[in-house]
């Protein structure tokens, strides 16, 4: 698990990332980096690294960053689809930044295959009562055996109240994540979602007769 420091024209965000290869392939949240200019890897032993955007998609909220460094140990990855209700989940991150870099906190997995629309956009994912704060994003979720079964990218708020809600929050599942993660290598984005493209003008008093 390492960090992320991402800089953009707003200012800047931390958050966490998961070492996918020993050749410096990083996963991490797509809303980490969104809007960066710069992105940054730091490491367990402190060391920093430029960063370079391999590919992101904000519908999964997954990208792929890549650092110039070898030797890395990469995470062991398991398979979420494997994951009960009441399994054991533990979190890895860095909650709040830097200064508490690396904090494991512990739960269950409460619910699986749990739709939350995430500003606008539904995503299916692992509910899990491990603690999860600012900064946690883009972290690993991970079981009993240590494979990391999600990438940990929000925690439930409350719209109605100022009080604090505990125990809410969500993981990307690694059978999403896997899919994912290897189109972004392979092309830089995920193919396969069609789109509309609409052309609209205002036609002018002399051109009204073309559209007529």
């Amino acid at each position: 698990v390492v960090g992320i420091r991402a800089l953009g024209p707003s200012g800047g965000a931390t958050g966490t990332g998961v070492v996918l290869s020993e050749d410096g392939y990083i996963i991490t949240n797509f809303h980490v980096i969104e809007g960066a200019s710069t992105a940054a890897v730091v490491l367990q032993d402190g060391s920093v690294y430029e960063a370079l955007l391999v590919g992101g998609d904000a519908a999964n909220d997954l990208a792929v960053l890549k650092i110039d460094v070898e030797g890395l140990t990469p995470a062991e990855f398991g398979d979420s689809s494997l994951l009960r209700v009441g399994d054991v989940a533990l979190a890895i991150g860095n909650p709040l930044g830097e200064e508490l870099a690396g904090t494991m906190t512990d739960g269950i997995v409460s619910a699986i295959n749990r739709d939350v629309n995430v500003d606008g956009i539904s995503m299916t994912l692992i509910q899990t009562t491990a603690a999860l704060n600012s900064g946690n994003s883009g972290g690993a979720l991970i079981n009993i055996y240590g494979q990391v079964v999600g990438i940990t990218n929000m925690k439930m708020s409350s719209r109605y109240s100022e009080a604090t809600v505990e125990g809410l929050g969500f993981a990307i599942p690694t059978v999403t994540v896997k899919a994912v993660v290897e189109e972004l290598i392979g092309q830089g984005f995920v193919a396969g979602r069609p789109t509309l493209g609409i052309t609209v003008q205002t036609p002018t008093l002399d051109g009204w007769s073309a559209y007529t």
